[in-house]
């Protein structure tokens, strides 16, 4: 697993598309979109309320994110196969126990398990919901957030099963240390670290082809392999491979 530390989510932004893009490998997915993938990757960012919470390259900017990050925690009147909103909040679409519907609010759960104790692992919530998820198209790719207390400062960990990289994190970021900073008001203690596990990273070069010259510069600010450039063409080095 590869780790990137950086100061700001934006900055972790460009960091990590950076390296996808130059390191990266070809794959076609099962539903047959190209891609750069990437080995797992875990982006460390000690300040995550510290700006740029955006990267300025980013197709995203902060009416964008901000509205996604609402959707997030208030929720949506929008109609999806399924929501991260719900997935946390009220987990448990058609499950049953004891005769009845479940509907399981985690982040409830989060905020009282660690009022009762703050060393505690057990804060965790998941989104994964087999007798849905194993029959969708798009199932959630978001799959586990777990928070913890030390020192007073919460800090939260976050599991995406894959990610695309490119247009999809830095909002998804974004959102997500909203629900930190949620999380730790109802706590009382400051938002720490904010750690962010792609378990497949992955950008979409043909379909995003237009996202990725402003995080490249023209080759200013990063170089990608040879499939990137011949596709992307909107700079000199495409000449050159």
């Amino acid at each position: 697993m590869r780790i990137i530390r950086a100061p700001s989510l934006g900055r972790a932004h460009e960091l990590v598309v950076k390296m996808i893009l130059e390191k990266g490998w070809v794959l076609k997915t099962e539903d047959n979109e190209a891609t750069i993938e990437f080995e797992e990757v875990a982006l460390q960012v000690d300040t995550p309320l510290a700006e740029p919470r955006v990267s300025p390259h980013s197709r995203f900017q902060q009416k964008f994110v901000e509205q996604y990050a609402h959707d997030l925690l208030e929720g949506s009147k929008a109609s999806f196969e399924y929501d991260y909103h719900g997935r946390l909040f009220n987990w448990g679409e058609r499950l049953k126990h004891d005769g009845q519907d479940v509907h399981i609010n985690q982040i409830d759960y989060i905020v009282e398990k660690l009022r009762n104790s703050q060393v505690s692992r057990r804060a965790i919530a998941i989104t994964w919901n087999p007798v849905i998820d194993e029959h969708l198209n798009d199932c959630p790719c978001l799959q586990l957030v777990q928070c913890v207390v030390r020192n007073s400062f919460l800090n939260m960990r976050v599991i995406f099963r894959s990610n695309d990289m490119l247009t999809a994190a830095g909002a998804n970021m974004y959102a997500l240390v909203q629900l930190q900073k949620y999380i730790a008001d109802q706590l009382k203690v400051q938002c720490g670290i904010y750690t962010h596990i792609s378990l497949v990273p992955h950008i979409y070069y043909i379909r995003d082809v237009n996202d990725i010259e402003p995080f490249c510069g023209k080759e200013a600010f990063i170089k990608p392999i040879a499939e990137v450039c011949r596709i992307c063409a909107k700079c000199s080095r495409v000449s050159t491979i």
